[in-house]
């Protein structure tokens, strides 16, 4: 029988030797994702024995990772700020980025809806896993939220998403579910609209990690006019469905924000900010 300490020394060799990066860190939130702890908690029972049954998962999992599948499809979740998201190839793996966007949407709607003022009304657009509605639904309880996506599949995940973290815990919160291309079967004005949708161009994707570039759905990732296709028609359709005062927040390529301006400016938007990322790197586009 083994103990965790000596399967996890096995597991970070064998990724190590397959090419796969940081493969102490990928061993450690497999382990972590398979027997139902914190990564960190390992730490505290290295000499924890570990039965056939968990041994034999423990590989197969490690076997997927080496095949560069991502960590978040291979344990089958991924935590999104103060959520746990059920994780698979129907949609987009949220990103760190993404959670960061979340923040700076929760910090304007506090601005614009302070305590006491009816309660806002958001749109997700290309919701996904369900990651920035669900999150926001978490953070800033009593908001109205639609979350829509063009992909059957994605919604479901959603869906499942939302009854992992809220329905099965008992926690009110009010998500609509919407198929719909990007705003086609959108009715009515929302105080934010926000969405991360696909921004890299061909060449990005090329160079993307195989993770990436052979695992998660393209159509998520990928746009069309340099990465701007699809920004462009969200923020040139987002005005008439913006309630006054309302804005838009989009997740952007890096080389997007001018031309973005320039579009809001041609739509009548009164306001437009960038910010950068952790990097340090312009990600996130506002327009009021």
């Amino acid at each position: 029988m083994n103990s965790l300490l000596e399967l996890l020394k096995k597991s970070t060799d064998f990724l190590a030797k397959k090419g796969v990066g940081n493969a102490r860190l990928q061993s450690e939130l497999i382990f972590a994702g398979t027997l139902g702890c914190r990564r960190l908690d390992l730490y505290l029972q290295f000499e924890r024995p570990l039965t056939r049954e968990q041994t034999d998962l423990l590989r197969e999992r490690v076997v997927r990772r080496s095949r560069r599948e991502p960590v978040q499809y291979v344990v089958g979740e991924t935590d999104f700020r103060t959520l746990t998201l059920k994780c698979d190839p129907r949609a987009l793996i949220p990103r760190p980025e993404t959670e960061e966007l979340v923040g700076f949407v929760l910090e304007k709607l506090a601005a614009a809806r302070p305590a006491g003022t009816p309660a806002a009304r958001v749109l997700d657009l290309g919701t996904g896993t369900g990651a920035i509605a669900l999150a926001i639904a978490a953070e800033r309880p009593g908001t109205r939220l639609v979350a829509a996506d063009v992909s059957a599949d994605a919604l479901a995940l959603a869906r499942e998403n939302f009854a992992l973290n809220f329905e099965k815990k008992g926690v009110p919160a009010d998500v609509e579910f919407l198929r719909s291309d990007w705003f086609e079967n959108v009715a009515g004005t929302f105080d934010a609209i926000v969405s991360n949708p696909p921004y890299l161009t061909r060449a990005e994707w090329e160079c993307a990690e195989p993770e990436v570039r052979e695992r998660e759905p393209l159509s998520a990732l990928v746009a069309e006019n340099d990465g701007l296709a699809d920004l462009e028609k969200i923020l040139r359709g987002a005005r008439e469905r913006l309630a006054p005062g309302g804005f838009v927040a989009l997740e952007t390529g890096v080389a997007h924000h001018a031309r973005l301006a320039e579009i809001a400016r041609e739509c009548g938007f009164s306001e437009t900010e960038s910010r950068t990322d952790l990097s340090d790197r312009p990600r996130f586009f506002f327009a009021r």
